[in-house]
């Protein structure tokens, strides 16, 4: 099963912020490693707290965080920080 990959227009500034080599790291690893598997849930850990029913994923330094829809079978990126 493919996931579709959407990116919120803040997480598209904040990975525009980061320098090349970051970016790439990110992009690569939505595309290689998240879109192609079964169940994006195995790759990441849920949030907690008021983030509750987020998950997060941990690409070198930096934390992204998503809203899986399960319906829409797509990952929204919502966030992306430093650690």
């Amino acid at each position: 099963m493919r996931w579709r990959i959407e990116v919120t227009r803040t997480a598209e500034r904040q990975i525009a912020k980061l320098d090349r080599a970051a970016q790439n790291s990110i992009v690569r690893f939505l595309h290689d490693r998240l879109k192609d598997v079964a169940d994006p849930r195995q790759l990441g850990k849920p949030l907690h707290g008021e983030k509750k029913g987020l998950w997060r994923y941990r690409v070198g330094d930096y934390r992204l965080i998503c809203d899986i829809q399960h319906g829409k079978i797509t990952v929204l990126i919502l966030e992306v920080g430093h650690r």
